[in-house]
């Protein structure tokens, strides 16, 4: 007789459990999340599907994605309801249009320090040499950066072969005269010639300045410090600083890339409480550089590396999220 009534005690439990998840689930409803084609993009749409999930009893769904056909999309079909890592800067006019007619939400600024491009050097480099602050000032010491085939000369390793980065690296190893400070410019020919050249300078501690770019693994892996490229000259840039053979470039730094969560208007009505989480989350490129290293070391997907968040990095999401949604993500884990 005990066992018989603990059992439908416990059947009792669960249908009201049950119950509740569907209330839940009905009052936010199914959500379509974008995962675009890189590390940070994946991973940040498997957080937000697990924790609107468990959190907040969301129907939620990762779709493929990519910037401009996940603006497109959104834009044009109402879907998906979320783009959690969208690099507005490609897509700002038509944006702001969709904005000022009320399709489209943006959200949370997902990556605090925006999308960082530039030159940068070793952190032991910097901390050994703490008058090395600008480009300028590493050119003046090809000495600390020794060229791969040739010590006796410099090197600035350039962006990979292809890339938009490559032509304006090019003009501004131009720009500062470089050649003249006895360095020249590398070819790395691809992201992984570029990781590793970084790689094994680290390994045998030696000097290294050139292009890279945040949040990425490699930066998660082996600390870098970004030198100071001035004030970006949009017009400059975009007449000279990032076209092929300009004649007389100009010293210029990268604009910051913009990196917001978007959702379209139908999401924002329906979310319910959700959608303070994504107007609320964000975190900064250091945050993600450790995890996007964690990912290629462990040779994680992005779900399995939004578990290993959430369980080791409390002190970032817990602050994202409601008292009542940090409690069920916690016990779902």
């Amino acid at each position: 007789m005990l066992k018989k009534r603990y059992l439908a005690g416990a059947i009792i439990a669960a249908g009201l459990l049950a119950g509740q998840n569907a209330v839940a689930a009905e009052e936010c409803g199914d959500v379509t999340i974008a995962s675009m084609t890189w590390a940070s993009a994946e991973l940040i749409a498997e957080i937000d599907k697990l924790i609107l999930s468990e959190g907040y009893g969301c129907n939620a769904e990762i779709v493929a994605g990519d910037t401009m056909p996940t603006f497109t999309s959104m834009n044009e079909k109402g879907e998906p309801d979320l783009a959690p890592e969208l690099w507005v800067n490609a897509v700002r006019e038509p944006l702001d249009a969709a904005v000022a007619e009320g399709e489209l939400i943006i959200a949370a600024e997902i990556l605090s320090d925006g999308g960082e491009e530039g030159w940068w050097i070793p952190k032991y480099i910097a901390d050994a040499n703490p008058d090395i602050k600008t480009p300028a000032d590493a050119l003046a010491r090809p000495d600390l950066f020794p060229a791969p085939e040739d010590d006796s000369l410099g090197a600035v390793h350039n962006c990979p072969s292809g890339w938009n980065c490559q032509i304006s690296t090019g003009n501004l190893f131009t720009a500062y005269e470089a050649e003249d400070k006895g360095f020249e410019l590398v070819d790395t020919g691809s992201a992984a010639g570029l990781d590793g050249s970084i790689a094994k300078a680290y390994e045998r501690k030696e000097g290294w300045l050139g292009y890279y770019w945040a949040p990425t693994a490699i930066l998660g892996r082996y600390e870098m410090v970004k030198l100071d490229m001035g004030e970006h000259d949009k017009e400059q840039w975009d007449t000279c600083t990032a076209v092929l053979d300009c004649e007389d470039p100009k010293p210029n730094g990268w604009a910051k890339s913009e990196v917001f969560s978007v959702v379209t208007d139908d999401f924002a009505k329906k979310a319910g409480v959700a959608m303070g989480y994504i107007e609320t989350r964000s975190w900064e490129n250091g945050t993600v550089n450790k995890l996007l290293a964690w990912m290629a070391d462990n040779q994680a997907t992005g779900e399995e590396a939004a578990q290993h968040f959430i369980e080791n990095y409390e002190d970032v999401w817990v602050s994202w999220v409601s008292e009542d949604a940090m409690a069920k993500v916690k016990a779902a884990m």
